[in-house]
This record gives C-alpha cells, structure tokens and sequence, in this order.
C-alpha cells in the first residue's frame, strides 16, 4: 500500500508524504494491518524542527533501495513525538532500558502488537560515526525477528517488565524542607563554576533545575546558590544559544561556552526561559533579564503566533538544507554591513568576530568574553549594528516553522507571559496571554475536555496530563495578572476533569494518559522533568494553589498523595523531580498577600506593584474589592480595608501579618522570613 501520511495535518508527518517509504500513521487500523501481515514495526519518531530527523530522512527515506527494503520487511509507522509525546515517552524509556542514548530521530523495532524489542535513534547510509549502516540495520532486525523468535520474545518481556516497573514508582520517606536544602547542597558540585549550567557539552538550559536552585537560595540565603543561577542565566543570555538579532533561545549548546547552538528554537524551552529570567529578575532587578525578556516575549508575539493567537511549536534548525543557515554570518559579510569603521571595530570587540569563525568558518553572534569599557553610547552603538544586520538577515530564507497549536506548550506560555506582563507591567502581553487561553479553549476544548493538538482545522488526538496541567497553571497565572474569577473556576474545571480521568485511585498521581485511551500499550505515570515540566509536578503546584485559594481540602489532598506516590525516586532521580519539589514548597510554604482595596485606586495599585517586584517562590496573589472576600478558613478572611484605604495582609500558613498600607510597609513584611 502507498504512502497514508498527505491525509495528515502534522508538519512533520507531511515532510515525509513524498518519501517512498509506504508510511503509515500510528492509529487502530496501522496496528491491525501489522497483526494481519504478521510484521514487524518500524517505528520512526522525529519533530519538524529536528536536524538529525531531517538528515536521517534525506540519506535514507528518500533513497528508493532503502524505501524498497522497509516495505518489504516492515509495517512502517511515523510519529510526530510533540502530536504524540505518550508513545514517545514509553519508546524512549524503552531504548533506554537497551542501553542507548534517546534522542530524535527514534529508529525503534516493534512487535506487531506494539511492543518494543530493540532499537536505536540516528543510523547513517553507510558505517560511520561508530554506527552500522541502516540496510544492515534493517536486515539484520528482520533475520532477528523471523530466525530467533524466542530471543524477540525474551527481549519483549524484559522490556515489559522494566516499563512496568519504570512507571509505578514506589513512595520512599516523606519530603521535607531539610530534604530539599540538602539537595540543592548536592547540586552545586554539578556546576560549571566558568561557565554556568551543569558541567559539559551539549549544554542544557535546565530552567527547572535552576528555578528550584533559585527557590533554594531565596530559601536558604545560600550565595552558592544564588551564583549558580545568575552565572548560568548571564552565560546564557550572553552566549550563542541566545538569537541576538531577532530575540529567543535555540534549544540547547553544542559545547560547554554555550557559544554554538543547535538552532532549532522550541516554544516551551522560551516559556520556560522568560518565566525563569522574570523570577531571578525579581530578586536581583538585572537589566540584563529584564531586556532578554521582553525581546523573547516580542519574538514570540512577532514569529510565533498561529491561528486565533495561540502559539506555533518550533522554528526549524535548517534553512536551505543547511542547519543554522539562517542565523550564521560570514566574516566579510558582517563588516560589508556596518556603516563606518568605528562601528564595525565595536561590533568585532563585543561579539567575538574574527575571520576564522567560531563554527565551521561561520560566526554566530557571542558577548561570552571580557567586553570592553562601554557604556549607553557603546551599547547604542551595537544596538545599530545589531538592527543593520537582522535587516539583512530578514532577506534570507527563513527556517520552516511548524505552526501546530499544542495545548501544553501553549499553557507554557500564556503562564510565562501572563506573569511577565503582571511582574513588568506589560498590559499588551496580558491581553495577548488572554487571546491565546480563549483560543486554546475554543479550537482545543471539547466541554471539560481538551484535545492536545490542533492543525488546519482539525483537532489530533485526546489529551494529555500535561495538557491540562499547564492550561490549568495558566489560567491562574491569568487570575493574579487579571483578577477574573473565571479563571479560577476554569482551572477547577480542568483539574475536576483530570481527577476523573487520569488519577491513579491505587497509588496516587497521575497517569500520563487517560482511563479511555485505546492507543496506548501502556499507561505511564512519572513526575521526572524532561525538557518540558513533568505532568504530576505541574499538577502539585495548581493542587497547591487552588487549595490556598479555594479551601478545598480535596486539592490539598491529591497534592499531598501525587507528592508521597513519587517520594522514592528523590535519592536516585532528584535533579529531574525540580518542579514537583516546587510544588511540594507552594503546598507547604505559600506566601499569600491578600490585597483588600478598588483595583483602580492609585494606593492598590501602588501595593500590587510591590508584590510583583519581589520574589516570593510560592507566591498566591489576591486582589478583592472592599466588598469583596476569601473563603471561610482563609487565613484573611474578614479583613478589610484600614481606615477606608487599601491594605495587604500577608499570611503563611493559618497567621497573616498586620496589614500594610503603604508600598514600604508592605516591603518589610514580604522581606520578612
């Protein structure tokens, strides 16, 4: 049978339409073709924006000797891994168990059932780089899997056993605040203490890890900590992997200078990023976080905006079948640009322009060395030349972008920037953060229900955890940005809907993917952070909040249940449980302000200012009208105005603080431990 993927709505998947591959999607009737034929699976799981993907696609799906040999011996099978991130998940951990490194793209050999028996991620035409070929690779799997069923099937049990095991994590002793102080302790060795980030290449940014290291500081008042983070975020946004001309992070670092980036440019790594930089900005008030802010929240509402004003996912890393064609410079070229010598001698000095480049003859645009003495006029001057050049740059080819609406990359960043815009004072990011929640609820909703992905008019596939954890995040972030209500009621919604579906009566949690799912071998559960915020950890921090909030001692409940089901894999897995121990804080810790005054007033706005400048790791936000009140139990309930002017209560736990009528009033008390 032909090629099925032009039926599709992916980007990625209708990259590989035209291959002569015989592709299929993975649904019910792919799985009932592979039981009828008795073959195998070849499953190939890749993104748009994927380099690697792209390579593996030219040298071998397209090559009609290799397409030739797939469909003879293999039912074929290609997966978006962000339509489709629970088989991504199970396959990945899968190879991981084999041995091998994970990673895009995912080559993994599967029984006709879907069950996975060996696999790998890249393999080239030919031998090289340690590889066997991919002919060789393809008939070596198929001799394997007709010759030597007893060995698949052993392969296919231990893998089964090892999934199953993976996913039902045992709880451990119960966490406490000492737990996380000394785990933070734990990380500082990791540190790269020249160069920021964790030690070695390929450099992550790890906006997870740094946040709770960052709580751990504010916590602790340890400077190690607060160095670590703020050497990490000035590498950064100083280094490569930073787009100096039009604004955003590429995914990740090549090497460990945080110089040369793979140049793909994720939605929720840029999330994750302006959330991070707004919250150590709120501690150190660095014009340095505060710029690269707001030129990657305006590079996301000028590149990233899809249908209805909701997010696309990615922008790709090639350009012109080259990667990072769109963003490197030639030597000559840059100089060409600059309009006298002065500035060019500027701009060579900040950016570490020399003529033999510092990637493959090319130059990517750095600051990560000693600058030289400048000032506004310096910085104003590169400021010119830094517009000269994205001029000519706008003239390039631009990268391909996958314009896909996904529910939780989106909740990623209506979050990030509802709390910018609140935190900066940024009214325009605020109403953008509203449109792309009101269009996620249109085009994603069904009632209480969310799809995850949305293309071209037509909604892909049932949710996810994360999906409703992150859309359910935003939608309190947009109450304390906003004060509507209806926000709150929103998120108990989604939240109602994923204790309907998703939880784990037996062991508490939540599954990964729903009670009603049909095309899942196996339901996963894990709060392990991966490049995005794990599901469960995500769900501790709105169980957390709408507790505080709400009173509901359900919340309260399911927060403290999700945190003891994951409590054993705090000694082997911490680094990659960062946002279910931040939850686990919010629960326990939360600094309410309750802010008692007309929002319109000068003096409440004067109060809700502060609030926003400062850091507050657990921060619950709540602004009523004099006649307005906290539900019964609320530690402010029935506090009012002072003497008919606005007033903030600050509360931890059951006691609030006297109140504060004044901006340096209430300073002290949120300064106060």
């Amino acid at each position: 049978m032909p090629n099925q993927l032009a039926h599709e709505t992916s980007p990625y998947l209708l990259q590989h339409q035209d291959n002569p591959v015989a592709w299929r999607a993975w649904n019910p009737e792919t799985l009932a073709e592979a039981a009828t034929t008795g073959k195998p699976i070849l499953l190939s799981v890749g993104y748009a924006a994927c380099h690697w993907c792209h390579v593996m696609a030219h040298e071998s799906f397209e090559d009609p000797e290799t397409a030739a040999l797939m469909n003879e011996l293999f039912v074929n099978v290609k997966v978006d891994r962000e339509e489709r991130p629970d088989l991504d998940a199970i396959y990945q951990t899968a190879l991981a168990m084999l041995g091998e490194s994970g990673g895009w793209p995912l080559t993994m050999f599967l029984s006709p059932a879907g069950e996975p028996f060996w696999g790998g991620t890249y393999f080239p035409p030919e031998p090289r780089y340690g590889r066997p070929a991919f002919r060789d690779v393809l008939r070596g799997v198929a001799e394997a899997y007709r010759a030597q069923p007893d060995k698949v099937r052993q392969n296919i049990d231990a893998l089964r056993t090892g999934l199953g095991r993976f996913f039902a994590p045992a709880p451990g002793a119960p966490i406490t605040t000492e737990l996380l102080d000394r785990a933070a302790g734990q990380i500082l060795p990791m540190i790269d203490i020249d160069n920021g980030g964790l030690q070695g290449a390929p450099k992550f940014p790890q906006p997870f890890l740094f946040a709770f290291l960052w709580r751990a500081a504010l916590r602790t008042g340890d400077e190690r900590l607060r160095e670590a983070v703020t050497l990490t975020l000035d590498r950064m946004c100083h280094g490569g992997i930073y787009d100096h001309l039009g604004g955003g992070f590429h995914r990740y670092a090549v090497d460990d200078r945080w110089t040369v980036p793979h140049f793909e440019k994720m939605l929720y790594d840029n999330a994750a990023l302006v959330d991070l930089l707004t919250f150590v900005w709120q501690g150190t008030h660095d014009g340095l976080y505060a710029q690269r802010v707001a030129e990657t929240v305006e590079w996301a509402l000028r590149e990233m905006i899809a249908e209805g004003g909701a997010f696309a996912a990615t922008l790709d890393a090639d350009s012109e079948g080259r990667e990072g064609a769109y963003y490197v410079w030639d030597y000559g070229e840059i100089f060409r640009l600059m309009p006298n010598e002065d500035y060019a001698r500027a701009f060579k000095d900040a950016y570490d322009i020399r003529p033999e480049g510092n990637f493959e003859g090319k130059i990517v645009l750095d600051r990560n060395k000693p600058q030289p003495a400048g000032g506004a006029k310096f910085e104003a001057i590169l400021a010119e030349c830094r517009d000269l050049l994205l001029r000519e740059r706008d003239r390039r080819p631009r990268p391909g972008r996958d314009d896909k609406i996904l529910a939780d990359w989106n909740g990623m960043m209506i979050a990030a920037l509802a709390n910018a815009a609140f935190v900066f004072d940024v009214p325009r990011w605020r109403d953008a953060a509203r449109l792309a929640f009101d269009t996620i609820r249109a085009k994603l909703g069904d009632g209480d229900r969310l799809v995850h992905s949305y293309r071209a008019g037509r909604r892909q596939d049932a949710a996810m955890l994360d999906d409703y954890a992150a859309m359910a995040r935003a939608a309190l972030n947009l109450f304390e940005a906003t004060g509507d209500q209806d926000y709150v009621a929103q998120a108990e919604r989604w939240v109602a809907t994923a204790n309907r579906h998703y939880w784990d009566d037996a062991a508490g949690g939540y599954f990964f993917t729903a009670d009603d799912a049909t095309d899942v071998p196996l339901r996963t559960k894990t709060a392990l952070d991966t490049a995005v915020p794990s599901g469960n950890g995500m769900m501790v921090e709105v169980l957390a909040r709408l507790f505080h909030l709400t009173g509901a001692d359900d919340h309260r409940a399911r927060a403290e249940r999700t945190i003891a089901a994951f409590s054993g894999q705090f000694g082997q897995q911490f680094p990659n449980l960062a946002t279910l121990a931040s939850g686990y804080e919010t629960l326990i810790a939360a600094r309410q302000v309750v802010i008692v005054g007309d929002p319109e007033r000068r003096e409440t706005r004067e109060l809700t200012r502060v609030v926003a400048e400062t850091a507050l790791p657990s921060r619950i936000l709540v602004v009523l009208r004099p006649n307005g009140a906290v539900p019964e139990g609320h530690p402010a309930h029935g506090k009012t105005e002072i003497d008919g002017q606005p007033a903030a209560y600050v509360c931890v736990g059951p006691v609030c603080a006297p109140p504060a009528t004044t901006p340096k009033a209430l300073r002290e008390r949120l300064a106060a431990r």
